[in-house]
């Protein structure tokens, strides 16, 4: 029974990927682009953790903790680019 509820709330989570792809390749700027591109990994972090609980495997958990912690530190370095008119 719970199991059904992780891969419904894993499947659900890859369905809300879907406005943030277009919001990606379709941004009126390049930071929605930024801020589209940080929610999409947000959600796919998201989509492991539940799958991860889902299929009682941890090296899914490793790889959202390792997705989560670079989607950030890529974000950063992004804003930091943006800010200094490098692009």
């Amino acid at each position: 029974m719970l199991a059904d509820v992780y891969i419904a709330v894993a499947i659900a989570e890859i369905a809300l990927g879907a406005p943030l792809l277009v919001r990606l390749a379709a941004g009126p700027s390049i930071c929605d682009r930024v801020v589209a591109l940080n929610a999409i990994s947000t959600q796919a972090t998201l989509t492991l953790l539940f799958f991860a609980a889902f299929a009682r495997r941890t090296v899914y958990l490793d790889v959202g903790v390792w997705l989560s912690s670079f989607s950030y530190l890529g974000t950063l370095i992004w804003a930091r680019y943006l800010e200094r008119g490098l692009l």
